[in-house]
């Protein structure tokens, strides 16, 4: 049972959407069937938004701050000015939600420069659920978490990821933000069942979904979000579909950006594979 204090759930109607970024910003606003849209936090400044995403707010499109350096499964308490810029985002662009990763990004100081996965025991989730709820507490608008890509794992863990998940979710009721890109990484790298994943998720709680893109190198799967999403994501997304639909799917492309017919195709590839399962685009 979720305990007294927790937020609501981030079940918002979203569709299938495309990460906003500068590099971007003319070919979202002349592609047809975006429905929604994210945008890194650390990248925008929510006092004098770029014109684009204020121009794409007034089409009506929904758009989700998403944050990178919030660092919730440090054992430090999440920074209160980067807590107070992802709620200043939100309010700006009159978010639905905003999202950040359950991850570690820094230590005494030190910056790590990756989001790293955090230790999955007992100990590191109660304190990353105060952090979370610490979060909740300043956020206007509901949190969601998501899963991150891996090229290693914490010889001490205690549960699975989705086991950590859930009961972070249990305690606190955060959403989920699944990326089915890393869950692919994951299974590639470390020997991690994708579709194990999917079948112990709360997937109730689901915000919404990545897709992304990446390749291989010397044995190592790299989540870069500069290339197609391969096959074996999109049918991550339809396990993913066949079990709950998804209020929104995202297309995240970070760098070597394609020409706008490529990035178009891309959103159809989504959208076929989440009709594959049955769900709705």
């Amino acid at each position: 049972m979720t305990e007294p204090g927790a937020r609501q759930r981030t079940g918002v109607e979203l569709g299938v959407g495309i990460g906003w970024r500068a590099e971007l910003d003319l070919s979202i606003e002349r592609m047809p069937g975006v429905d929604f849209l994210e945008v890194v936090a650390e990248n925008i400044k929510p006092a004098d938004l770029p014109e684009s995403l204020r121009v794409l707010r007034t089409r009506g499109l929904p758009v989700v701050p998403h944050g990178v350096s919030l660092g919730v499964g440090g054992a430090e308490p999440p920074s209160p000015a980067r807590l107070a810029h992802l709620a200043a985002c939100a309010e700006a662009l009159d978010s639905p939600l905003v999202s950040e990763h359950l991850a570690f990004v820094r230590g005494g100081g030190i910056e790590a420069g990756h989001l790293l996965p955090v230790p999955r025991t007992r100990e590191s989730l109660r304190v990353i659920t105060e952090n979370v709820r610490r979060a909740q507490d300043v956020l206007p608008v509901p949190l969601a978490l998501e899963n991150v890509a891996a090229i290693f794992g914490w010889p001490d863990d205690e549960l699975t990821e989705a086991q950590f998940l859930a009961e972070l979710v249990e305690r606190t009721g955060v959403g989920l933000l699944i990326d089915v890109a890393n869950l692919y990484t994951n299974q590639f790298n470390l020997g991690l069942s994708a579709t194990d994943a999917l079948d112990a998720l709360p997937l109730e709680h689901l915000a919404y979904v990545h897709v992304a893109g990446g390749y291989e190198h010397h044995g190592i799967w790299h989540d870069t979000h500069t290339t197609s999403a391969p096959e074996p994501v999109l049918d991550l997304l339809t396990e993913l579909c066949a079990r709950v639909t998804p209020p929104g799917v995202l297309l995240e492309w970070d760098d070597e950006y394609p020409s706008d017919a490529a990035l178009a195709n891309e959103l159809a590839r989504i959208r076929t594979a989440m009709s594959a399962a049955g769900a709705s685009g």
